[in-house]
C-alpha cells in the first residue's frame, strides 16, 4: 500500500511550483513525492501574494482557481467552473463574495454511484492587518499554513491518489474546497441549501481542517455518532501507519457543522488546536510533513472502505426500547464513563481478546466461500452481563450465529456509569469473517 500511494502521487502530483518554495534545501532533496507535492501545494496557498486569502479576497479566489487546476488535473468531472460556484455575504456596508470548488470521481457501481461520500476542507483564512512599528505601518499577514492550507493540501493529495486508484471506488467522491469557512462556514452551508442538490444522498462528510501537526495527535472527531465510530475503529484495526484517536470533545468548530444542521453524519479529522493558531506564526516551516503523508494513507484506506461499504450511516443511532422509564439504555459513546472489557474501555481490546479469539467460522461457510461483516448489537447490564444479543446487519444465517453466539458468551464487562451510577448500555460491533489465501 506504501508503495502504490507514493507511485500514484508520482503519477498524478502537479509539476512543482518551485517559484513559491522557500523551503528548498539539502534536505528537502530527500523529500519523498507525497511530501513533496504537500509542501508545493501549502508553500503556494501560504504565498504571501495571497495576503493571508481572507474570505472575499483576490488572495481567496486565487486559491479557488488554484484547487480547480489541481483537481482537473487529477482526472476528476468538475462540477462548478474555474471561477467556482459564486456566493454572497450580506455585510453591514457591502457584500462579500466567496465561491466553492467542487469536483467529483463518479462510482465504479451503477447500484452505489448516486451515493456520495463529501471530502471538504476550507480554503480561506484571516487576511493580514496593518500595524504601526517605530512610525511606520507595516502590513502583517497570517499565513494559516495549518489552518487551513494543511486541509486543502491533503484534500489535493486525496483527489490524486483516489482519481489514481477509482476502480476501487463504488459510492461516488465528492471533493469540496469551501470559501468563506472562517465566516459562519459560509461556503458549506450554501454548498448543502442552494448549490448541491443530491443532499439527500450523502451519506457522510469528512472534514479536514488544521492537519500539520500529527506528531502531537491526531483525532477523529464524529460528535459520538456511534456508526462512523465504528467505521474508524474498523479501518484502525487493519495495518495503519498512523490511527486517529476517537475524541468526544469538539477540538475546533469548522465546516462539519454545516452538515450536522442537515443532520448528514460527519467527521472531523484533525491534529487540534496549536500555540501559533491564528497567528503570524502559523508558517509552513512548522508543519509536520512526514506525519501528513502518513495520516493520509489512513485517509485514503478509510475512504476506500467506506466507499465499498453498501450499508447506510445514521445522524443518529436508532435507540433500544428500555425495559422501563426507570431503567433506560444508553449508547456505548454516550455514557459518561463506557463500559469496560478486561480492564480496557476500547471496544479493540473485547474484539481481540473475545471475539477473535474464539469466534467459530463453520466450516459449511469455509467450503462455500462465504465471508463478509455482520453487525451485532448487544446491551451490557448493570451487573456487566451480556444481553438482548441480536443481528442489525445480516450476511449469511450461519456467520449470523456464530457472531451471536461469540457475543452471548462473552465474560462480564464493567457495567457503564452516567452521573455517577451504574447504568445499562448498548454497543453494535462488525465482526469479520475473512476467508484466508492458500
Amino acid at each position: 500500500m506504501r508503495r502504490l500511494w507514493l507511485l500514484c502521487l508520482l503519477l498524478a502530483a502537479p509539476l512543482l511550483h518551485a517559484q513559491y518554495r522557500d523551503d528548498v534545501s539539502l534536505e528537502s532533496l530527500y523529500d519523498s513525492d507525497g511530501v513533496a507535492a504537500l509542501k508545493t501545494d501549502v508553500s503556494y496557498i501560504c504565498s504571501p501574494a495571497h495576503q493571508g486569502r481572507k474570505a472575499g479576497s483576490p488572495g481567496e479566489k486565487d486559491i479557488a482557481g488554484y484547487v480547480y487546476r489541481e483537481l482537473e488535473k487529477a482526472g476528476l468531472e468538475m462540477l462548478t467552473s474555474a471561477e467556482g460556484d459564486i456566493f454572497g455575504i450580506q455585510g453591514e456596508k457591502d457584500t462579500l463574495i466567496s465561491r466553492n470548488i467542487v469536483g467529483v470521481l463518479p462510482g465504479a457501481d451503477e447500484a452505489l454511484r448516486y451515493r456520495y461520500i463529501v471530502i471538504g476542507a476550507h480554503m480561506d483564512h484571516l487576511g493580514s492587518y496593518q500595524m504601526m512599528r517605530d512610525g511606520q505601518a507595516e502590513e502583517v499577514v497570517y499565513p494559516g499554513a495549518n489552518g487551513n492550507a494543511s486541509g486543502v493540501a491533503s484534500l489535493l493529495a486525496l483527489a490524486r491518489h483516489i482519481a489514481a486508484t477509482g476502480t476501487a471506488f463504488k459510492k461516488s467522491i465528492l471533493f469540496v474546497a469551501f470559501g468563506a469557512g472562517c465566516d459562519s462556514f459560509a461556503g458549506a452551508w450554501y454548498f448543502l441549501n442552494r448549490s448541491f442538490a443530491y443532499t439527500k444522498d450523502i451519506d457522510f462528510m469528512i472534514n479536514l481542517d488544521m492537519l500539520g501537526y500529527g506528531s502531537q495527535g491526531f483525532y477523529a472527531y464524529t460528535a459520538s455518532n456511534a456508526d462512523l465510530n465504528r467505521a474508524i475503529e474498523a479501518t484502525s484495526r487493519d495495518l495503519q501507519p498512523v490511527k486517529p484517536v476517537l475524541t468526544t470533545q469538539e477540538p475546533y468548530p469548522s465546516d462539519h457543522r454545516a452538515f450536522y444542521a442537515k443532520e448528514i453524519p460527519s467527521v472531523l479529522f484533525t491534529t487540534g488546536r496549536y500555540s501559533s493558531h491564528n497567528t503570524p506564526r502559523d508558517t509552513p516551516d512548522a508543519l509536520d510533513w512526514n506525519y501528513m503523508e502518513l495520516q493520509l494513507e489512513y485517509l485514503y484506506n478509510f475512504v476506500r472502505d467506506q466507499a465499498s461499504n453498501t450499508g447506510t450511516i445514521d445522524f443518529i443511532e436508532k435507540p433500544v426500547a428500555p425495559q422501563s422509564d426507570e431503567d433506560p439504555v444508553y449508547g456505548y459513546y454516550d455514557c459518561d464513563a463506557p463500559p469496560i472489557f478486561l480492564g480496557s474501555p476500547k471496544i479493540d481490546r473485547f474484539m481481540q481478546e473475545w471475539v477473535y479469539r474464539y469466534v467459530k467460522y463453520p466450516e459449511s461457510a469455509i467450503r462455500d466461500g462465504v465471508q463478509g461483516t455482520v453487525q451485532v448489537n448487544f446491551i451490557i447490564e448493570k451487573d456487566g452481563s451480556v444481553s438482548n444479543v441480536r443481528v442489525v446487519r445480516s450476511l449469511d444465517e450461519r456467520l449470523d450465529e456464530a457472531a451471536v453466539n461469540v457475543v452471548q458468551i462473552s465474560p462480564k464487562w464493567k457495567p457503564a456509569r452516567m452521573h455517577g451510577k451504574k447504568v445499562r448500555s448498548t454497543l453494535t460491533i462488525p465482526i469479520e469473517f475473512i476467508l484466508k489465501r492458500k
